[in-house]
């Protein structure tokens, strides 16, 4: 009896959806971009303009157990979604929803406190912001450093995005400093260059990208969320917070995996399952919007630091770039760090594609296969070696259910019983997770927290 077999797999089937499994090579274009709300335009006088609200609500966390936050919704319901998935979509969420601007175009947020028991604020990080009272009566509080609103009432916030970028938008209450964070009103402001180019920090900067993706990371203490799910506003100090769970892009491994506005995840709409092809630039938005430091590791090739805060690392005067190479982004609370991402297979020692041994690699002047390759962009250098190593066999395989069962991209072979196949295009799996230990856990249970991943796919399989 062949207790072997080749299971086209569930999960990544599910985060993947609508990928084209028969495209021929080389035809593979989707471009992914981080996925928010754009502006709604006043069709008399062009303003663009955020309609957000502040409400609790309660997370599901994947050991059984509930949180209260507090959180941004989108009153307009998704009407400015980046994808199609978000339209319609206004309940409150963690994190909050990502606003999505143009470089040097005036922006205006207007908050409406729903329902949070404390006066509720925005702040953008590296931005002027002026706030008014607008409703009812003009009635508001007087913050540490904005106007807050208080139940019922509304705030409205003007900015102008001057330089591209990824920042941070969170509310603070001058009594309690650190609580709203805590609890989930924070989000993501990313500003794209008033060109309108595939770059971070617009044309003639060196930022090109191919796929653009956003890493947030938040902690939180679950002590301090009984209590205000209790009604003990006052009884918040941040000196005697301690963290015991961690996210990334507002969900805890294994959910993170699950696609966007999964309704398993009802206020959770973000996934964190970075998806390239084999040489294409991956821009990382690596938003730390939490109190404590993260150390995120990335394995499989190092990242390239080009800019933080919505500046470019370009010189200092002395030094003429300032960015640097590295497998490890130690982000400071409120700092956001961009970085390119690459993945050749350069220099493996074997045929990435040893599957296909009919394949031709026409190098270019850079060493890669040309457009006149089977796999262009394919390391001419390792084109025919042979797989170094004689695999074990399946009944040896204890490796888990991203195993293809075969080393090569864009196979699948025999996995052992009981095996998931939750990898049925045949990629290759980079774990991106948290270097501090704890952080790999969600309420002391490991597997959990901040444990991610990215997906190098084959040519021939498009980016959802």
């Amino acid at each position: 009896m062949n207790l072997t077999y080749k299971q086209p797999g569930r999960l990544l089937g599910v985060l993947l959806t609508g990928l084209a499994l028969a495209l021929p090579w080389g035809q593979a274009s989707a471009q992914h971009d981080i996925r928010g709300i754009t502006p709604t335009v006043d069709t008399t006088s062009g303003d663009l303009t955020f309609n957000l609200y502040a409400f609790p609500f309660n997370i599901n966390l994947p050991e059984g157990s509930s949180l209260q936050m507090w959180g941004f919704g989108d009153q307009d319901a998704g009407a400015g979604a980046t994808h199609g998935e978000g339209e319609g979509y206004g309940l409150p969420q963690y994190p909050g929803p990502t606003l999505v601007v143009t470089e040097d175009v005036p922006v205006t947020i207007n908050l409406t406190n729903s329902g949070v028991p404390n006066p509720v604020s925005i702040v953008v990080t590296g931005h002027n912001v002026t706030a008014a009272c607008t409703l009812p009566e003009d009635l508001c509080s007087d913050g540490l450093v904005t106007k807050a609103a208080n139940v019922g009432e509304k705030v409205t916030y003007t900015f102008t995005p001057t330089e591209p970028g990824a920042y941070i938008y969170h509310s603070l209450d001058g009594s309690n400093p650190g609580l709203h964070v805590e609890m989930g009103l924070l989000g993501v402001l990313i500003v794209r260059p008033a060109d309108a180019s595939r770059t971070a920090y617009g044309n003639g900067t060196g930022t090109g990208y191919d796929q653009e993706f956003l890493s947030l990371l938040t902690e939180v203490d679950p002590e301090i969320h009984l209590q205000m799910e209790r009604g003990h506003v006052q009884h918040f100090t941040n000196s005697d917070r301690f963290a015991k769970v961690w996210f990334v892009n507002g969900r805890v491994f294994p959910d993170l995996f699950q696609g966007d506005y999964n309704p398993l995840f009802p206020h959770q709409p973000y996934e964190s399952l970075a998806q390239a092809h084999p040489g294409e630039k991956v821009l990382v938005r690596q938003v730390n919007a939490g109190q404590d430091s993260h150390p995120f590791h990335f394995h499989g090739e190092n990242l390239r630091f080009i800019g933080r805060d919505g500046r470019k690392l370009s010189s200092d005067g002395v030094v003429a770039d300032l960015g640097r190479s590295d497998n490890t982004i130690n982000s400071a609370p409120k700092q956001a760090i961009d970085a390119i991402w690459t993945w050749t297979g350069k220099d493996l020692g074997w045929d990435i594609y040893g599957h296909d041994t009919t394949h031709v690699c026409n190098a270019g002047p850079d060493g890669f296969g040309d457009a006149t390759s089977t796999y262009p962009g394919e390391w001419c250098g390792d084109h025919g070696k042979a797989f170094p190593v004689t695999l074990p066999g399946v009944g040896e395989l204890s490796l888990g259910g991203w195993w293809s069962g075969s080393p090569f991209l864009g196979d699948v072979g025999d996995l052992p019983p009981g095996e998931g196949g939750l990898n049925p295009f045949g990629g290759y799996f980079f774990v991106w997770h948290s270097h501090a230990e704890k952080e790999l856990t969600t309420f002391d249970i490991f597997p959990g927290g901040s444990l991610g991943a990215v997906v190098v796919l084959p040519p021939d399989v498009d980016i959802q």
